[in-house]
């Protein structure tokens, strides 16, 4: 089954050439942002003092700034908040702001040589569609949160162009992590090496004898995070894990048409707050990117569940943004606007404790590195 260029699932293909106002007024409303900065550049950047986080890397060590606050002062119930938040919900505002954030990405990604656009034709004129029969669970109820717009998608996570895009995205917010990186491998070395390698440290450390053997990618999306999973643990078996049957269909079809592993991965489509799988069934769980797309309450429910489905002395990993990253404390205003417009659970996710809620489901050994300027990896473990 293949589309046109011409085909309602993907209108942007051409979006270089639109004639949409959308452009115009992302572009007036961005200059005034900037205009206002350059104005009053103290009430509009926060000065923050280093506090360095250290990871062990390969041989060397390497230390990623902490802001002096506790999260960014355009999170929670601050005046700054509320003018984004106002900003936001004036709905003539929202579709321009969501065309800004769209813009951002794509335009990071093809600065960077990330073909974008080919990448998501590619999929959308693939025979991708063949494998939702085999992955979506039809009985499966989404919670009320996961269908609300996001990531500047009416449909949120539940269409095929969101899926198309979700890799390019991906390799996006690596080279925004990392902008002085030579290549996409190198930022990756470092932000999904980092990543992985505090997960292992802290299984090393604190899980004695325990064999990897099974472990569960929660939110896995289109299957990145799950394949550096299985690339790094090869002896494991890896099982991917997501609300999006379309999602999966193209984690399934890329599996499929790129890798033959020893070990298969498996796909399934479930709720990550109730999962159905049986408990203590796995030796590591990982949420890699999520977090900051969930209500506080998604957010306990998946630690808990992550707790029942760890077999003791098992290893939880997420990793996600840091509300302590010195980067993202200081982000403009234009790009924090963007960021909030397209997340409506951000404030949520930067006013949870995390680590404390890990505590109260009754994990131990909590600890928390920047694994990057912009992302944390905390990790915990289950108690013999």
């Amino acid at each position: 089954m293949a589309f046109s260029t011409q085909s309602k699932l993907y209108p942007w293909i051409s979006i270089g050439n639109s004639t949409d106002n959308s452009a115009h007024q992302y572009g007036s409303f961005r200059k005034a942002f900037v205009q206002q900065r350059n104005r009053d550049p103290g009430t509009n950047r926060i000065q923050a003092a280093a506090s360095p986080s250290t990871i062990e890397s390969g041989q060397e060590t390497v230390a990623y700034e902490e802001g002096q606050l506790e999260r960014p002062r355009w999170t929670g119930e601050t005046p700054l908040s509320r003018l984004v938040g106002a900003l936001i919900n004036f709905k003539p505002l929202y579709s321009v702001l969501k065309y800004g954030a769209r813009q951002v990405l794509i335009s990071t990604a093809e600065k960077t040589n990330i073909p974008w656009r080919e990448m998501t034709k590619e999929i959308l004129e693939s025979e991708v569609y063949e494998e939702m029969e085999s992955i979506e669970n039809t009985s499966l109820l989404y919670p009320d949160y996961y269908l609300n717009p996001f990531h500047a998608y009416d449909e949120g996570n539940l269409s095929w162009l969101a899926a198309a895009e979700a890799e390019a995205a991906t390799m996006s917010m690596v080279r925004r992590a990392i902008p002085d990186a030579s290549s996409l491998d190198e930022a990756n070395q470092i932000v999904r090496g980092n990543w992985l390698e505090a997960i292992e440290k802290h299984h090393m450390i604190y899980s004695g004898d325990l064999v990897i053997r099974d472990i569960l990618d929660i939110g896995c999306s289109v299957g990145v995070s799950t394949r550096f999973l299985a690339d790094k643990f090869p002896s494991a078996t890896l099982t991917g894990l997501d609300l999006s049957p379309y999602f999966l269909a193209v984690a399934q079809f890329k599996e499929k048409t790129s890798h033959q592993r020893e070990k298969p991965i498996r796909w399934i489509h479930a709720n990550g707050e109730s999962t159905g799988l049986p408990s203590q069934s796995f030796d590591i769980v990982s949420i890699a990117y999520v977090f900051h797309e969930c209500p506080e309450r998604a957010i306990k429910n998946l630690v808990k569940e992550s707790f029942r489905l760890l077999r003791p002395g098992g290893t939880f990993a997420l990793t996600d943004n840091s509300p302590k990253s010195k980067i993202l404390q200081e982000l403009s205003p234009v790009l924090f606007t963007l960021m909030k417009s397209t997340e409506p659970f951000l404030d949520e996710y930067y006013l949870t404790d995390v680590e404390e809620v890990m505590k109260e489901a009754g994990f131990i050994n909590v600890q928390t590195v920047l694994t990057d300027p912009r992302h944390r990896t905390v990790t915990a473990t289950v108690p013999y």
